[in-house]
Protein backbone atom coordinates (compact mmCIF):
# COMPACT_ATOMS: atom_id res chain seq x y z
CA UNK A 1 0.00 0.00 0.00
CA UNK A 2 2.38 2.50 1.24
CA UNK A 3 4.97 1.42 -2.54
CA UNK A 4 1.55 2.10 -4.40
CA UNK A 5 1.02 5.18 -2.91
CA UNK A 6 4.39 6.58 -3.19
CA UNK A 7 4.71 5.35 -6.77
CA UNK A 8 1.05 7.47 -7.51
CA UNK A 9 2.18 10.62 -5.50
CA UNK A 10 5.67 9.95 -8.19
CA UNK A 11 3.92 9.83 -11.27
CA UNK A 12 1.69 12.79 -10.56
CA UNK A 13 5.22 14.70 -10.03
CA UNK A 14 5.69 13.50 -13.66
CA UNK A 15 2.58 14.37 -14.82
CA UNK A 16 3.30 18.32 -13.34
CA UNK A 17 6.38 18.38 -14.96
CA UNK A 18 5.11 17.10 -18.13
CA UNK A 19 2.22 19.99 -17.99
CA UNK A 20 4.39 22.71 -16.83
CA UNK A 21 8.15 22.08 -17.75
CA UNK A 22 7.18 20.38 -20.90
CA UNK A 23 5.29 23.63 -22.18
CA UNK A 24 8.71 25.34 -21.55
CA UNK A 25 10.30 23.17 -23.99
CA UNK A 26 7.68 23.60 -26.57
CA UNK A 27 7.42 27.43 -25.79
CA UNK A 28 11.59 27.33 -26.87
CA UNK A 29 10.49 25.18 -29.87
CA UNK A 30 7.95 27.71 -31.14
CA UNK A 31 10.82 30.33 -30.68
CA UNK A 32 13.31 28.39 -32.83
CA UNK A 33 10.08 28.66 -35.26
CA UNK A 34 9.51 31.88 -35.26
CA UNK A 35 11.41 33.49 -37.96
CA UNK A 36 13.70 36.24 -38.20
CA UNK A 37 14.40 39.33 -35.74
CA UNK A 38 11.97 41.36 -36.94
CA UNK A 39 9.23 38.80 -38.16
CA UNK A 40 9.57 37.02 -34.86
CA UNK A 41 9.67 39.69 -32.79
CA UNK A 42 6.08 39.69 -31.18
CA UNK A 43 6.18 35.64 -30.79
CA UNK A 44 9.47 36.08 -29.04
CA UNK A 45 8.02 38.61 -26.36
CA UNK A 46 5.31 36.81 -25.41
CA UNK A 47 6.84 33.70 -25.11
CA UNK A 48 9.60 35.35 -22.74
CA UNK A 49 6.54 36.99 -20.70
CA UNK A 50 5.41 33.60 -20.65
CA UNK A 51 7.80 31.49 -19.26
CA UNK A 52 10.07 34.09 -17.83
CA UNK A 53 8.86 34.27 -14.63
CA UNK A 54 8.43 30.36 -13.72
CA UNK A 55 10.60 28.81 -16.10
CA UNK A 56 13.28 27.64 -13.01
CA UNK A 57 10.12 27.00 -10.78
CA UNK A 58 8.82 24.36 -12.92
CA UNK A 59 12.08 22.30 -13.00
CA UNK A 60 11.08 21.47 -9.04
CA UNK A 61 9.09 18.74 -10.31
CA UNK A 62 11.88 17.20 -11.78
CA UNK A 63 13.84 17.55 -8.91
CA UNK A 64 10.68 15.57 -6.72
CA UNK A 65 10.53 12.78 -9.02
CA UNK A 66 14.51 12.09 -9.46
CA UNK A 67 14.59 12.40 -5.42
CA UNK A 68 11.84 9.94 -4.88
CA UNK A 69 12.36 7.90 -7.07
CA UNK A 70 16.07 7.55 -5.79
CA UNK A 71 14.83 7.21 -2.08
CA UNK A 72 11.66 5.10 -2.68
CA UNK A 73 12.67 3.13 -5.49
CA UNK A 74 16.63 2.79 -5.29
CA UNK A 75 17.01 -0.19 -7.26
CA UNK A 76 14.84 1.17 -9.94
CA UNK A 77 16.87 4.70 -9.54
CA UNK A 78 19.99 2.51 -9.98
CA UNK A 79 19.14 0.90 -13.30
CA UNK A 80 18.01 3.61 -14.74
CA UNK A 81 20.93 6.00 -14.41
CA UNK A 82 23.71 3.56 -15.14
CA UNK A 83 22.24 2.03 -17.64
CA UNK A 84 20.39 5.66 -19.21
CA UNK A 85 23.25 7.85 -18.17
CA UNK A 86 24.23 9.03 -21.87
CA UNK A 87 20.98 10.63 -22.88
CA UNK A 88 20.07 11.68 -19.36
CA UNK A 89 23.62 13.91 -18.97
CA UNK A 90 22.51 15.15 -22.59
CA UNK A 91 18.99 15.92 -21.48
CA UNK A 92 20.60 17.81 -18.17
CA UNK A 93 23.11 19.69 -20.29
CA UNK A 94 20.16 20.74 -22.51
CA UNK A 95 18.48 22.31 -19.75
CA UNK A 96 21.16 23.80 -18.13
CA UNK A 97 22.20 25.28 -21.70
CA UNK A 98 18.46 26.59 -22.36
CA UNK A 99 18.52 28.05 -18.91
CA UNK A 100 21.87 30.00 -19.26
CA UNK A 101 20.90 30.81 -22.80
CA UNK A 102 17.40 32.14 -21.57
CA UNK A 103 18.51 34.40 -19.11
CA UNK A 104 21.77 35.67 -21.27
CA UNK A 105 19.45 36.51 -24.28
CA UNK A 106 17.31 38.71 -22.01
CA UNK A 107 20.57 40.54 -20.63
CA UNK A 108 22.15 41.31 -23.85
CA UNK A 109 21.59 44.75 -26.19
CA UNK A 110 23.72 43.34 -29.31
CA UNK A 111 21.41 41.83 -32.12
CA UNK A 112 24.04 39.17 -32.71
CA UNK A 113 24.26 38.09 -28.67
CA UNK A 114 20.52 37.97 -28.70
CA UNK A 115 20.68 35.40 -31.87
CA UNK A 116 23.22 33.27 -30.42
CA UNK A 117 21.77 33.02 -27.15
CA UNK A 118 18.08 32.10 -28.77
CA UNK A 119 19.86 29.78 -30.83
CA UNK A 120 21.09 28.08 -27.95
CA UNK A 121 18.08 28.12 -25.90
CA UNK A 122 15.68 27.39 -29.11
CA UNK A 123 17.75 24.29 -29.66
CA UNK A 124 18.31 23.00 -26.54
CA UNK A 125 14.39 23.15 -25.86
CA UNK A 126 13.86 21.22 -28.94
CA UNK A 127 16.72 18.39 -28.21
CA UNK A 128 16.22 18.16 -24.49
CA UNK A 129 12.38 16.94 -24.46
CA UNK A 130 13.65 14.50 -26.91
CA UNK A 131 16.02 12.61 -24.46
CA UNK A 132 13.98 12.80 -21.79
CA UNK A 133 11.50 11.16 -24.28
CA UNK A 134 13.98 8.28 -25.44
CA UNK A 135 14.42 7.84 -21.49
CA UNK A 136 10.48 6.74 -21.48
CA UNK A 137 10.94 4.56 -24.73
CA UNK A 138 13.64 2.86 -22.84
CA UNK A 139 11.86 1.72 -19.73
CA UNK A 140 8.59 1.02 -21.16
CA UNK A 141 10.44 -0.98 -23.94
CA UNK A 142 11.84 -3.39 -20.86
CA UNK A 143 15.55 -2.50 -22.01
CA UNK A 144 16.57 -1.46 -18.94
CA UNK A 145 16.98 -4.36 -16.38
CA UNK A 146 17.72 -4.50 -12.56
CA UNK A 147 21.33 -4.04 -11.63
CA UNK A 148 23.89 -1.65 -12.14
CA UNK A 149 24.69 -1.18 -15.97
CA UNK A 150 22.95 -4.38 -16.70
CA UNK A 151 21.58 -2.62 -20.13
CA UNK A 152 23.37 -1.70 -22.89
CA UNK A 153 24.08 2.19 -23.23
CA UNK A 154 23.49 2.48 -26.67
CA UNK A 155 20.93 0.68 -27.24
CA UNK A 156 18.77 0.88 -24.61
CA UNK A 157 17.68 4.27 -25.95
CA UNK A 158 18.85 4.17 -29.51
CA UNK A 159 15.64 1.96 -30.40
CA UNK A 160 12.23 2.39 -32.39
CA UNK A 161 10.33 2.51 -29.08
CA UNK A 162 12.56 5.54 -28.08
CA UNK A 163 12.84 6.97 -30.71
CA UNK A 164 8.76 6.65 -30.82
CA UNK A 165 8.69 8.47 -27.13
CA UNK A 166 11.45 11.65 -27.87
CA UNK A 167 9.15 12.39 -31.12
CA UNK A 168 6.38 12.30 -29.10
CA UNK A 169 7.65 14.28 -26.47
CA UNK A 170 8.67 16.88 -28.68
CA UNK A 171 5.06 17.43 -30.36
CA UNK A 172 3.54 16.89 -27.26
CA UNK A 173 5.71 19.81 -25.42
CA UNK A 174 5.25 22.01 -28.96
CA UNK A 175 1.19 21.79 -28.42
CA UNK A 176 1.01 22.02 -24.73
CA UNK A 177 2.89 25.32 -25.58
CA UNK A 178 0.99 26.71 -28.43
CA UNK A 179 -2.51 26.17 -26.98
CA UNK A 180 -0.99 27.72 -23.31
CA UNK A 181 0.60 30.84 -25.52
CA UNK A 182 -3.21 31.00 -27.33
CA UNK A 183 -4.99 32.01 -24.18
CA UNK A 184 -1.57 34.25 -22.70
CA UNK A 185 -1.78 36.26 -26.35
CA UNK A 186 -5.98 36.53 -26.40
CA UNK A 187 -5.99 37.94 -22.24
CA UNK A 188 -3.32 40.87 -23.71
CA UNK A 189 -5.50 41.61 -26.63
CA UNK A 190 -3.72 40.22 -29.15
CA UNK A 191 -5.94 38.64 -31.35
CA UNK A 192 -3.87 37.76 -34.24
CA UNK A 193 -0.94 36.28 -32.25
CA UNK A 194 -3.56 34.26 -30.32
CA UNK A 195 -4.67 32.98 -33.73
CA UNK A 196 -1.37 32.55 -35.26
CA UNK A 197 -0.66 30.28 -32.12
CA UNK A 198 -3.98 28.64 -32.43
CA UNK A 199 -3.10 27.01 -35.73
CA UNK A 200 0.25 26.15 -34.23
CA UNK A 201 -1.19 24.26 -31.40
CA UNK A 202 -4.06 22.83 -34.42
CA UNK A 203 -0.73 21.50 -36.47
CA UNK A 204 0.85 20.56 -33.52
CA UNK A 205 -1.96 18.39 -32.34
CA UNK A 206 -2.81 16.77 -35.59
CA UNK A 207 0.79 15.55 -35.88
CA UNK A 208 1.01 14.08 -32.58
CA UNK A 209 -1.99 12.25 -33.25
CA UNK A 210 -0.57 10.67 -36.70
CA UNK A 211 2.69 9.77 -34.88
CA UNK A 212 0.75 8.09 -31.82
CA UNK A 213 -1.20 6.42 -34.34
CA UNK A 214 1.95 5.13 -36.25
CA UNK A 215 3.70 4.31 -32.94
CA UNK A 216 0.76 1.56 -32.60
CA UNK A 217 2.35 -0.72 -35.24
CA UNK A 218 6.03 0.56 -33.78
CA UNK A 219 4.70 -0.59 -29.87
CA UNK A 220 3.07 -4.25 -31.40
CA UNK A 221 6.19 -5.19 -33.02
CA UNK A 222 9.24 -3.18 -30.55
CA UNK A 223 7.13 -3.57 -27.00
CA UNK A 224 4.64 -6.11 -26.81
CA UNK A 225 3.89 -5.86 -22.95
CA UNK A 226 3.30 -2.20 -23.35
CA UNK A 227 0.94 -2.60 -26.18
CA UNK A 228 -1.03 -5.41 -24.85
CA UNK A 229 -1.70 -3.10 -21.12
CA UNK A 230 -1.77 0.37 -23.61
CA UNK A 231 -4.69 -2.03 -25.25
CA UNK A 232 -6.07 -3.76 -22.38
CA UNK A 233 -6.11 -2.39 -18.98
CA UNK A 234 -4.97 1.06 -19.69
CA UNK A 235 -7.76 1.61 -22.70
CA UNK A 236 -10.21 3.69 -20.74
CA UNK A 237 -7.15 6.37 -20.15
CA UNK A 238 -5.91 6.07 -23.95
CA UNK A 239 -9.36 6.52 -24.86
CA UNK A 240 -9.68 9.81 -22.54
CA UNK A 241 -6.47 10.96 -23.91
CA UNK A 242 -7.65 10.87 -27.54
CA UNK A 243 -10.95 12.68 -27.16
CA UNK A 244 -9.88 15.47 -25.01
CA UNK A 245 -7.67 16.39 -27.67
CA UNK A 246 -10.15 15.87 -30.20
CA UNK A 247 -12.39 18.30 -27.97
CA UNK A 248 -9.20 20.26 -27.59
CA UNK A 249 -8.62 20.93 -31.52
CA UNK A 250 -11.82 22.04 -31.90
CA UNK A 251 -12.49 24.17 -28.95
CA UNK A 252 -9.34 26.11 -30.23
CA UNK A 253 -10.97 26.35 -33.61
CA UNK A 254 -13.84 27.80 -31.78
CA UNK A 255 -11.43 30.15 -29.67
CA UNK A 256 -12.12 29.07 -26.87
CA UNK A 257 -8.28 29.02 -25.55
CA UNK A 258 -9.02 29.01 -21.62
CA UNK A 259 -11.04 26.03 -21.91
CA UNK A 260 -8.64 24.49 -24.24
CA UNK A 261 -5.87 24.38 -21.93
CA UNK A 262 -7.81 22.12 -19.94
CA UNK A 263 -8.76 19.57 -22.47
CA UNK A 264 -5.34 19.43 -23.90
CA UNK A 265 -3.65 19.47 -20.29
CA UNK A 266 -6.28 16.54 -19.30
CA UNK A 267 -5.19 14.47 -22.75
CA UNK A 268 -1.31 15.05 -21.71
CA UNK A 269 -1.82 13.67 -18.00
CA UNK A 270 -4.53 10.42 -19.47
CA UNK A 271 -1.68 9.02 -21.91
CA UNK A 272 1.14 9.55 -19.34
CA UNK A 273 -0.93 7.10 -16.31
CA UNK A 274 -2.21 5.07 -19.46
CA UNK A 275 1.40 4.18 -19.83
CA UNK A 276 2.03 3.46 -15.86
CA UNK A 277 -1.68 1.26 -15.72
CA UNK A 278 -0.32 -0.61 -18.81
CA UNK A 279 3.41 -1.77 -17.14
CA UNK A 280 2.16 -1.93 -14.01
CA UNK A 281 3.21 -3.17 -11.44
CA UNK A 282 6.40 -3.72 -13.23
CA UNK A 283 8.62 -0.76 -12.81
CA UNK A 284 11.46 -2.30 -14.78
CA UNK A 285 9.75 -4.30 -17.57
CA UNK A 286 10.82 -8.19 -16.73
CA UNK A 287 13.05 -7.86 -13.79
CA UNK A 288 11.44 -5.55 -11.13
CA UNK A 289 8.02 -5.56 -9.96
CA UNK A 290 6.88 -2.12 -7.62
CA UNK A 291 6.64 -4.68 -4.31
CA UNK A 292 10.45 -5.83 -4.82
CA UNK A 293 11.98 -2.16 -6.05
CA UNK A 294 10.10 -0.41 -3.00
CA UNK A 295 12.48 0.78 0.61
CA UNK A 296 11.30 -0.88 3.61
CA UNK A 297 8.19 0.94 5.09
CA UNK A 298 9.62 3.55 7.16
CA UNK A 299 11.80 4.92 4.45
CA UNK A 300 8.29 4.95 2.37
CA UNK A 301 6.59 6.16 5.33
CA UNK A 302 9.18 9.16 6.55
CA UNK A 303 9.20 10.16 2.41
CA UNK A 304 5.52 10.49 2.28
CA UNK A 305 5.55 12.64 5.36
CA UNK A 306 8.09 15.32 4.76
CA UNK A 307 6.29 15.33 1.18
CA UNK A 308 2.74 16.31 2.72
CA UNK A 309 4.60 18.98 4.83
CA UNK A 310 6.50 20.24 1.91
CA UNK A 311 3.32 20.63 -0.08
CA UNK A 312 1.62 22.60 2.85
CA UNK A 313 4.22 24.92 1.46
CA UNK A 314 5.05 24.56 -2.28
CA UNK A 315 1.61 23.83 -3.44
CA UNK A 316 0.35 27.71 -2.30
CA UNK A 317 3.53 29.29 -3.24
CA UNK A 318 3.02 27.80 -6.32
CA UNK A 319 -0.33 28.59 -6.91
CA UNK A 320 0.55 32.40 -5.90
CA UNK A 321 3.66 32.89 -7.92
CA UNK A 322 1.41 31.17 -11.20
CA UNK A 323 -1.52 33.51 -10.63
CA UNK A 324 0.57 36.38 -9.87
CA UNK A 325 2.08 36.45 -13.20
CA UNK A 326 -0.79 35.57 -15.41
CA UNK A 327 -2.26 38.61 -13.90
CA UNK A 328 0.77 41.30 -13.41
CA UNK A 329 1.11 42.13 -17.47
CA UNK A 330 -2.70 42.41 -17.93
CA UNK A 331 -3.00 44.88 -15.13
CA UNK A 332 -0.05 47.02 -16.67
CA UNK A 333 -1.04 47.23 -20.06
CA UNK A 334 -4.48 48.28 -18.79
CA UNK A 335 -2.55 51.44 -16.47
CA UNK A 336 -0.78 52.35 -19.09
CA UNK A 337 -3.96 52.85 -21.30
CA UNK A 338 -5.72 55.06 -18.98
CA UNK A 339 -5.14 58.94 -17.66
CA UNK A 340 -2.11 58.60 -15.19
CA UNK A 341 -4.52 59.85 -12.56
CA UNK A 342 -7.20 57.63 -13.16
CA UNK A 343 -4.57 54.42 -12.83
CA UNK A 344 -3.45 55.75 -9.73
CA UNK A 345 -7.07 55.94 -7.92
CA UNK A 346 -8.09 52.22 -9.41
Amino acid sequence: MLADTALAVMWLGLTCYALFGGADFGAGVWDLLAGGARRGEAQRRLIEHSIGPIWEANHVWLIFVIVLLWSGFSPVFAAVMSTLYLPLTLAALGIIARGAAFAFRKASTELWQRRLFGACFAVSSLVTPFFLGAVAGAVASGRVPAGLAEGNVITSWLNPTSALGGVLAVLTCAHLAAVYLCADADREGEAELARAFARRAVASGLASGAVALAGIAVLHADAPQLFHGLTHRALPLVVLSAISGVVGLGLLTRRRYVAARGAAALAVAAILWAWGAAQYPAMLVGSLTVDQAASQPAVLSACLIALACGAVLLIPALWLLYGTFQRAHTADARSSTVPSGEGRTR
